[in-house]
């Protein structure tokens, strides 16, 4: 085995950084991030001064007049406060506010906060003046020759008094002091996509300039701070600029991150599973923000600026926005990429480093889903058809080591032969390598090809919503979520809770136990190092896979069990000695203490 020292050590010395880093960067990291939060909400409770609004960059006067500082008794109350337009579509439950025509009210009917089917379903957008408000805009940017323009505390009416619904269109209107008269028509599809087209028409007797423009505005981070594998924050595709990523960060530390003027794309503020976004007009140049605002209520806004555009006495022009606030389901997004032609709208997901494995993976266990109904059985289709590509590279790998194996009589002649001369047995080694057409390397590459794989279908498991809240059988109702059960508390015959780092589930002690067989599959190395690696590694990686999302952990414990049926196939078919059962022998075989026997 002296070969599989390097790779025993790396593995250890992997292992030893994956534990350092979850410990002393990842973990302090996410409770500082939670205190913020903490602290932040508590300052939602605190009254801040009056400000005046302007336009795009709003201070804190909120549309009705009250001081954002002050958040409103309840969200229930906060959304009665003002006339609104009723949202009834499929996927979607709400309100549009007449003060300034906000999308401020938003729910989504498909998904509910936790796996209880009675639990509340999602609330997406919620009023300015609420402890989570979160909300979008579209509006104008004029000068005293327009006259007021709509803004956040416009007064629009309602043409009728439908509610606004797939099939039937909502048309506002404002008329001003100079004779602009805007009409807004807001259109919906039967998923998250709403269309706002504008209607502007120039009744006085001068030309008008004015700004078109857009935002994205929250008084909230995410409950529960995300990890490095996860982008959440302000999100945005700019024209030639690309994709922009900024962390909630970024904008406390900098107060605004300005990517430059762009044209065509789209930018918005993205969590986990959900989003919203804003497409402006594809071919107008348009200035983008990302900023962070500390006056009053802490909060976070994505906006976009419009080139001006000027409208002739006597005429009209039309401008069209789309905004998107929804879930991020997969099918959905391609939908609107490909629909209204959105560059990269798809990138919303964060698919991260590894996308060209990452999204072919999901589309594979999505198509197994779709079939069979079970995105647990969908991993293990998956699971056997990675293992079917690979299986090339998997049967170099164990036929290189059952050469190994085989030759492993006459490399321990060299080394008595040759000694403490390390020098001349390397040579002797490489020679009989060459003799034999053995690549000691060869075991090497399939293992490394796994480790975008296995990240891949990590990334597919945390981040993709059609995961969120999947069962799979039996105690598995989130394939999203750790194993809930645990060994110290005897899967909960005990009765009592254990801390989190002792939540070691029935699928990581699988795993763990898949694993140990698997690596009995080779003979104990010689090296008294290397034999404790070889024994305690099984216990380190159950211990750290069982915080993990329990789809990963069931994908790992399938992936070994078919890596042992494989192995054992191929060695059996090159005439080789499977030391499995000879090693678990020796494992609970009782040593004599007589050194003579």
């Amino acid at each position: 085995m002296e070969n599989n020292r390097n790779y025993f050590v790396a593995i250890a010395l992997s292992v030893l950084i994956l534990v350092a880093w979850q410990f002393l960067y990842v973990n302090p990291k996410l409770e500082r991030e939670r205190a913020n939060i903490e602290a932040q909400q508590s300052e939602l409770q605190k009254t801040a001064p009056q400000t005046q609004s302007t336009g795009i960059g709003e201070k804190t006067v909120l549309p009705d007049g009250s001081v954002p500082g002050a958040a409103a008794e309840n969200r229930d109350q906060a959304v009665a406060k003002s006339a609104r337009v009723e949202i009834d579509t499929p996927a979607l439950a709400g309100s549009i506010n007449l003060t300034g025509a906000r999308f401020d009210d938003l729910r989504l009917k498909e998904f509910r906060e936790t796996v209880d089917k009675s639990s509340p379903i999602i609330t997406l957008l919620s009023p300015a003046d609420t402890n989570h408000g979160y909300f979008g805009e579209v509006g104008y940017v004029g000068s005293d020759a327009t006259g007021q323009v709509p803004g956040p505390q416009t007064a629009w009416t309602q043409e009728g008094d439908g509610k606004l619904t797939p099939a039937t269109p909502v048309t506002l209107t404002f008329t001003n002091d100079k004779g602009l008269v805007f009409t807004r028509t807001i259109s919906v599809d039967d998923h998250y996509m709403f269309r706002v087209k504008d209607s502007i028409r120039n009744g006085g007797a001068a030309d008008v300039t004015l700004s078109p423009y857009g935002r994205v505005t929250r008084f909230f981070k995410p409950a529960e701070p995300g990890i490095y594998v996860l982008h959440e924050g302000f999100i945005g595709v700019l024209g030639d600029i690309g994709l922009q990523e900024v962390d909630y960060a970024d904008t406390e530390e900098d107060t605004t991150v300005a990517p430059g003027k762009a044209t065509g794309g789209w930018l918005g503020i993205t969590d986990k599973y959900w989003a919203t976004a804003l497409v402006p007009p594809q071919s107008a140049a348009y200035e983008t923000r990302f900023s962070y605002f500390s006056d009053g209520r802490p909060r976070y806004q994505a906006d976009y600026r419009q080139d001006p555009l000027t409208i002739a006495a006597g005429q009209s022009t039309d401008v069209t926005n789309l905004f998107f606030g929804g879930a991020k389901e997969v099918p959905t997004i391609d939908q609107y990429e490909a629909q209204y032609s959105i560059p990269r709208f798809d990138l919303m997901i964060d698919w991260g480093w590894f996308w060209f494995f990452t999204k072919p993976m999901f589309q594979m266990m999505d198509f197994f889903f779709r079939y069979f109904g079970n995105f647990g059985i969908a991993i293990l289709i998956t699971t056997i058809v990675v293992k079917a590509i690979f299986y090339p590279l998997a049967s170099k790998q164990y036929a290189s080591m059952a050469n190994m194996k085989k030759v492993q009589p006459k490399m321990e002649e060299l080394k008595a032969k040759f000694g403490d001369d390390r020098m001349g047995l390397q040579q002797a080694m490489m020679q009989l390598y060459k003799e034999e057409k053995i690549n000691p390397i060869a075991g090497c590459w399939p293992i490394l090809l796994q480790i975008p794989v296995f990240f891949a279908l990590y990334k597919v498991i945390y981040v993709t919503i059609e995961m969120r809240h999947a069962p799979f059988f039996g105690w598995i109702q989130d394939l999203s979520a750790p194993d809930p059960t645990s060994l110290f508390n005897l899967f909960g015959l005990l009765p009592f809770d254990v801390p989190p780092f002792m939540m070691i589930g029935v699928w990581p002690l699988i795993m763990g136990v898949t694993m140990f067989l698997q690596m009995r599959m080779n003979p104990t190395p010689p090296d008294p190092t290397q034999a404790m690696i070889f024994t305690w590694m099984p216990v380190m990686f159950t211990f750290m896979l069982a915080t993990f999302p329990a789809g990963l952990v069931i994908y790992w414990a399938w992936n070994n069990t078919l890596s042992i049926i494989q192995q054992a196939a191929i060695m059996k078919r090159h005439g080789v000695k499977i030391e499995l059962f000879e090693n678990l022998k020796s494992l609970f075989r009782k040593k004599s203490s007589d050194p003579a026997k």
